[in-house]
Order: structure tokens, then C-alpha cells, then sequence
């Protein structure tokens, strides 16, 4: 791993004998899907604890229940995995909460916790601001029995959701907020997907996570830059818990993409109000979602790896994710000629009834991956954008009476245009050099562009899904995000794909169509009758890293 703050700290506590191993942790809550964000946080924990010779644990912050399932677990779990992790030991919060409790009951035995009967409206009003110190609740002096009393009634199940919660008791003139009597325990009566029915009330995020830290022995908490304000409140929790190990919380900056969602609520928003067609939707920045579309692991380890870890707040350019599975992709990416866009071209002097095969290679950046045979008649499909009936200046494509090359074939001159009663143009009749074929040596004459093109009579119907942003950035716009969305981010494209390259083809294959672009076999249209292609990303781009 390349140098970063984090990394000198741990370099550091190891050559200061604080610590014999280290052990770090990735600790999602599975109320979604994970997003390229942690994606950052999976390659820094994890990256740490194998330079480091150390542990990392996966554990799941399912605190709760209302917002969390199972279908969250085995995706957080598939995703990590995908990314090429492997964590020593799993654990659930939930797990602990028999622990909790009874440092929740310690608390109380301290006088340090109450049980609040306030609304969540009047805890919040009480609360003050950054200008203005808090007012204490009437029942923040409680009888420490009288505590206890309550607390053993909520978790028995005695009181509905919101009537009490359990607050610990700090300092409501704190200059930090977060020390301000917050909330450690509320009561739900909801069943936990773990847990099932076993408990009714259920611990604060804030209360359970260093709790949770500190029984799996963590030696470094790493988490975003918005907790730096909760870290003494985490310390004070470890401390008055009497927490036998001590983590040490550690934030960095969290990843932002430009034209793109990094929140778990909007992204979950988008799918309930079906903007795209669930969590795995190839425009959503979802770990699962950039793997249906058609990014490798070792693309996005790489992109991480690229940003760096720092304290600081920065945007950044989409592009540069973009680049680093072009440059995955360049490598091993078969090439293979798809017409997205078919216009039907027929070479009237080709014999009718003739087919050969023509030897093309299979990645023009790597000659040990061989060549194919492609075959080819007198009907072809082309892109119509490789053709204009009335050419613009520098245009060197197919237009009449032009001649251009077919890729790997031959020379072909446009002789005439087809139309439709409306005047669309729906065939190119063309006339061939049979003695410019590729490879043959002929150094007659040159032209200026070749063309891909598809046999028309042997080739794969394919559907092709070109993206674009789903989010449309505006930092002057006042809009919801929602009024944001980009209408271009899907066009959906019928035509044409060679046949040898794509036969076999399966899920998640990825491909180099000529000229217009990468893709990969999509997981969830593709049928025995059609394949389906998403494109990953254009051949080219103006990012330089």
C-alpha cells in the first residue's frame, strides 16, 4: 500500500510495542447495498491488516431492526468477497447485545445513565445548539434503583415504541453536542433478523459501535471523517463501560464522486421509486452494480489504491474509475466487431451464395491471445453513423462514390443508396477490390478510414445498454435529487455481433467491440434467444491520470 497518515500511525504503535498484531474491522450496516465508497473503506481495512500481518473482521452493525434484512447480509458478504477479501472472523452486533445490556446496567449503577421519559421531540429541543447549552431533563436525577427499575421494565417489554428511552448522563453544557445526554437505548418492538424476538429494545449506534470495537479486541477503528466530533464519546464509553481492550479511532476523508450518489438513503429512494431497476442496476455506484455492468475487482482495488487516503475533503472526477477499467480491460477484453447502430451494406459484384472466413486478431495489444476466423458474404451490417449520403468536411467514411476498408476484409466503394418511401436510407450497395484483401500485400492504392461491419447472414442479435451518469452534477441547482436525473443515463440499442467471438459466450464476459467500446454480458436480460450487453465504458476518454 502507498504511504498515508493511517498507515504511519500503525507503523508506529508496532515499532512502539502498543500492539504485537493489529486487528482492523469493515463494520456495514446491512440497511443497503454497499456503494464504491466503501469500497474504499473494505480495500483500506483490509489492505492494512495482510500488509501488517494482522486480523480484519467483518462484522455487521445490525442495531436496527427496522431498516435492516437478510438480503443486505449476503450481498455486503458477496461484495466483499467479489473484491477479492476474505475476513478471519464474522460477527453481528448482535451478537453482544446480552453485553450490552449489561454495561447499559453498569451505566445506570454509576450514575452515569437514566431513563428519559421526554419525546424524541423535547430530547432534541432540550438538546441546545452550538451557540446555546442544553436544559437538563426533569428526569435526569432519577433514583439510581428507580433506573434500574425502568430499564428491566423496557427490555421485559412493559412500555410501547418511544415512551422512555435510556440516556446517558454526561454534560449538558458540553461544547461538543454529542456529550449532551444522548440516547444509548430506545425501545422497538420489531423482530431483528438475527435475534429474532429475543429483545424489544436495542442499543444506539453510537453506544454499540466502540462497545463492539472493544470486545473484538480492535486495534484501530477506522471510519469517515463525520464521527471525528463522536470520537471523545466513543473514548468515554469504552472508558466508563470499564472495556478491558482500548481501540483507537482513526477517520479519513470519505469518497466522492463526481455526478454521483454516495448516500445509502437516496440510493435506496431510486429504487423504491423504480428510477432504475434495483440495487444492482449497472448506472447505480453499488459494488453489485458496478459488477453487473462489468467492472473487475481489480479495476476498483486500483482506483482506490490511486486516491490515496488523506484527511482532507475532495471531490472526485468519475473518469478516473472509468480509466482504470479501461486499462484492466485492454488487456484481456477479446476483441470482436458489433454493429449497434445496423445499416444494411450489400456488395453487389460478391457472390451471392459465397461465404469465406477471414483471420482476425483477438486483441490488437496482445498477439498471444491468436486470431478467429470471422466469416463474411455479400450482405453486411455497418454502423450507420459510418455512413453519409452527403458528407460534412473530413468526413472519410462510406459515402457515395468514397471508398473506405472493411476491418481485416476489403476495399469497398458506395455505388448506390437504398431508400424507404419516407426517404430513410435503408441499404448501401457497394463494389469490392478482391485484390485488396487484408494481409494480401496490395499496396495499390490507400484509404483514408476502415469500418467494422457484421455478416449479415451469420452473425448474434444483440441488445446493446449504453450509460451515461444517472446523476447530472449542478451545484447552483436547488433541486431535489431526484429532479436530477439524467434522461440519457439509459439508451437501449438493437443489432448485430459477430458470431465466432460471441457463441459461447457467458455472464459477465467481457468483450472489446471495435469502436465502440468494452462490455460485458448482462446478468440479468440476457436470454438463450439474446444476448445483452452492457457497456462498461468507451473505448476512450479525454482523463489523464
Amino acid at each position: 500500500m502507498s504511504s498515508n497518515f493511517i498507515r504511519d500511525i500503525i507503523i508506529n504503535d508496532l515499532e512502539n510495542r502498543k500492539h504485537d498484531s493489529i486487528i482492523t474491522r469493515f463494520p456495514p450496516e446491512p440497511n443497503g447495498y454497499l456503494h464504491i465508497g466503501h469500497a474504499k473503506s473494505i480495500c483500506l481495512n483490509f489492505g492494512l491488516a495482510k500488509e501488517f500481518g494482522g486480523k480484519v473482521n467483518l462484522r455487521f452493525d445490525d442495531t436496527n431492526p427496522l431498516k435492516e434484512d437478510v438480503e443486505y447480509v449476503n450481498s455486503i458478504k458477496e461484495d466483499v468477497e467479489w473484491l477479492g477479501f476474505n475476513w478471519d472472523d464474522l460477527y453481528f452486533a448482535s451478537d453482544y447485545f446480552d453485553i450490552m445490556y449489561e454495561k447499559a446496567v453498569l451505566l445506570i449503577k454509576k450514575g452515569l445513565a437514566y431513563v428519559c421519559e421526554l419525546t424524541q421531540e423535547q430530547i432534541k429541543e432540550y438538546r441546545g445548539t452550538l451557540k446555546t447549552p442544553g436544559i437538563e431533563s426533569p428526569f435526569r436525577n432519577r433514583d439510581i434503583n428507580e433506573n434500574l427499575e425502568l430499564f428491566e421494565r423496557m427490555k421485559n417489554g412493559e412500555f410501547e415504541d418511544g415512551k422512555m428511552v435510556l440516556r446517558a448522563k454526561i454534560d449538558m453544557n458540553s461544547s461538543n453536542i454529542n456529550f449532551r445526554d444522548p440516547i444509548i437505548y430506545r425501545i422497538s418492538h420489531s423482530t431483528h433478523h438475527n435475534t429474532k424476538d429475543k429483545w424489544c429494545i436495542y442499543p444506539m449506534y453510537s453506544f454499540a459501535h466502540p462497545l463492539e470495537d472493544a470486545i473484538e479486541g480492535i486495534t484501530h477503528s477506522i471510519c469517515t471523517l463525520e464521527f471525528e466530533d463522536q470520537r471523545p464519546l466513543y473514548d468515554w464509553f469504552v472508558r466508563e463501560c470499564e472495556m478491558e481492550n482500548i481501540p483507537r479511532q482513526i477517520e479519513f476523508a470519505r469518497l466522492n464522486l463526481t455526478n454521483t450518489v454516495m448516500s445509502k438513503r437516496k440510493l435506496k429512494l431510486l429504487v423504491d421509486e423504480n428510477v432504475v431497476d434495483g440495487w444492482d442496476d449497472p448506472r447505480m455506484p453499488t459494488i453489485s452494480g458496478f459488477r453487473r455492468r462489468g467492472f473487475t475487482p481489480n479495476s476498483i482495488r486500483n482506483f482506490c489504491k490511486e486516491i490515496g487516503v488523506s484527511k482532507s475533503f475532495s471531490t472526485v472526477d468519475s473518469q478516473m474509475l472509468d480509466y482504470f477499467v479501461r486499462e484492466d480491460l485492454q488487456k484481456t477484453a477479446p476483441l470482436c466487431m458489433g454493429v449497434v447502430k445496423p445499416l444494411k451494406l450489400i456488395i453487389t459484384n460478391y457472390p451471392k451464395d459465397k461465404t469465406e472466413f477471414l483471420e482476425i486478431e483477438n486483441n490488437a495489444k496482445d498477439e498471444s491471445m491468436g486470431t478467429r476466423m470471422v466469416s463474411f458474404s455479400n450482405e453486411l451490417y455497418i454502423e450507420q453513423d459510418d455512413f453519409m449520403e452527403e458528407p460534412t468536411k473530413k468526413y472519410f467514411r462510406l459515402f457515395p462514390g468514397n471508398e473506405v476498408r472493411l476491418k481485416g476484409a476489403y476495399f469497398v466503394k458506395c455505388t448506390d443508396v437504398i431508400k424507404d418511401e419516407f426517404g430513410n436510407i435503408i441499404e448501401v450497395h457497394c463494389t469490392y477490390d478482391p485484390e485488396t484483401k487484408s494481409g494480401s500485400g496490395f499496396t495499390g492504392r490507400k484509404v483514408k478510414s476502415t469500418i467494422h461491419w457484421v455478416d449479415a447472414k451469420n452473425n448474434i442479435p444483440c441488445e446493446f445498454r449504453l450509460y451515461e451518469p444517472l446523476i447530472l452534477d449542478d451545484e447552483n441547482s436547488d433541486k431535489h435529487f431526484l429532479e436530477q436525473i439524467n434522461p440519457n443515463s439509459l439508451q437501449i440499442l438493437n443489432g448485430f455481433a459477430e458470431k465466432t467471438q460471441l457463441e459461447n459466450a457467458k455472464i459477465l464476459d467481457k468483450f472489446q467491440f471495435v469502436r465502440n467500446g468494452f462490455f460485458s454480458v448482462d446478468t440479468k436480460y440476457t436470454t438463450d434467444e439474446k444476448l445483452v450487453f452492457n457497456r462498461v465504458v468507451p473505448l476512450k476518454s479525454s482523463f489523464k491520470l
